[in-house]
C-alpha cells in the first residue's frame, strides 16, 4: 500500500510538472485573442477552456485516487496498531501467568511423578559465570509431545497451554525443550528457556533450572526476564548453601538491573545474609 501511495505522489508531481507548462501554453494565447476574426477568437477561447477543463479533470481524478490510497493506508496502519496491541496484551498475560506459576500458585499441581519445590517470588536463573549453570544441557525427555507445526508462534502457545491450562508440567518441559531446538532464532527463545528454568525449579531440579536460567542471562541479557533470571541464580545458590556465590549474584542483579523488582528483592536477600 505504501508503494501505491508513493507512486501516486510521484504521478501527481509529474502531472503537475507537465501541466504547468501546458497551462502556461494554453494561457498564452489569451493575450492574443484580440487578433483575428470573432469566430477565430471564439474558437481559440474554446480550445483554451477545453484544455483547462481537461487538466482540471485529470488533477481531480489524480487527487481522488491519492486520497483513496491515503485512506486505505491509514486503515492498514490502524489495523496493524490493533494487532500489535493484541500481541502486547497477550505477552503481558503470559508474564502474569508465569509469575503466578513461579510464586508457587501454579506449580503445586504436578502429576504424581513430580515433587514441586517451594518457589520464591522471583524466578530462578543461573549464569555460567556465577557458577549456577552446568556445562551441558539437561537431557531432554525421550518422547516428543505433539507434532511440530512449523510455526514458532503456534508451537510456543501450545507449550504454554500445556502448563497453564492443562497443568501437564512434564509434557510442558518436553514441549519447551523441543521448541528451543526447532526455533533457535525465535524471539520466544528467552521466554521458552525461562519457562524451562521455572518448571525444573518447581520440580526440585535446581541444577537443571540453573542451566536454563543461565541461558536467559547469558544469551538474552536485554530480555525483560533476564533480571528475574539472574536473581533466581542467587536464590538457587543460597538454597544450595553457597552463600558467597549467592551474595555475588545478588550484587550483580543490583548493579546490572537497578530500579527493578529483582534488584529490590536482591537487596533484601543481601541484607538477610
Amino acid at each position: 500500500m505504501s508503494g501505491n501511495f508513493r507512486r501516486s505522489i510521484i504521478s501527481l508531481s509529474l502531472l503537475v510538472g507537465v501541466a504547468a507548462p501546458w497551462a502556461a501554453t494554453a494561457q498564452a494565447p489569451i493575450s492574443n485573442v484580440g487578433s483575428g476574426s470573432v469566430e477565430d477568437r471564439v474558437t481559440q477561447l474554446e480550445r483554451i477552456t477545453n484544455a483547462h477543463a481537461q487538466l482540471l479533470t485529470q488533477l481531480q481524478q489524480q487527487l481522488a485516487d491519492t486520497q483513496r490510497d491515503i485512506d486505505s493506508l491509514r486503515g492498514q496502519i490502524q489495523e496493524n496498531q490493533y494487532q500489535l496491541s493484541q500481541v502486547v496484551d497477550r505477552q503481558k498475560q503470559i508474564y502474569q501467568q508465569l509469575d503466578t506459576l513461579s510464586s508457587g500458585q501454579g506449580g503445586q499441581g504436578q502429576q504424581g511423578s513430580q515433587n514441586a519445590a517451594p518457589t520464591d517470588s522471583g524466578t530462578a536463573t543461573a549464569s555460567n559465570d556465577t557458577g549456577g549453570g552446568q556445562d551441558a544441557a539437561p537431557a531432554a525427555a525421550a518422547p516428543a509431545v505433539g507434532a511440530a507445526t512449523g510455526d514458532a508462534n503456534t508451537d510456543y502457545n501450545a507449550a504454554v497451554s500445556l502448563v497453564l491450562e492443562k497443568k501437564q508440567y512434564d509434557q510442558g518441559i518436553i514441549a519447551f525443550q523441543n521448541f528451543v531446538k526447532r526455533y533457535p532464532d525465535s524471539t520466544y527463545q528467552p521466554n521458552a528457556n525461562y519457562w524451562l528454568g521455572q518448571l525444573n525449579y518447581n520440580k526440585g531440579k535446581k541444577d537443571d533450572a540453573a542451566y536454563y536460567f543461565a541461558l536467559v542471562v547469558k544469551n538474552y541479557p536485554k530480555s525483560p526476564k533476564s533480571s528475574e533470571a539472574l536473581f533466581k541464580v542467587g536464590v538457587i545458590m543460597q538454597e544450595k548453601g553457597q552463600t558467597d556465590k549467592a551474595k555475588a549474584v545478588y550484587q550483580q542483579v543490583i548493579k546490572l538491573y537497578p530500579n527493578t523488582d529483582s534488584a529490590k528483592q536482591a537487596q533484601k536477600r543481601l541484607a538477610g545474609l
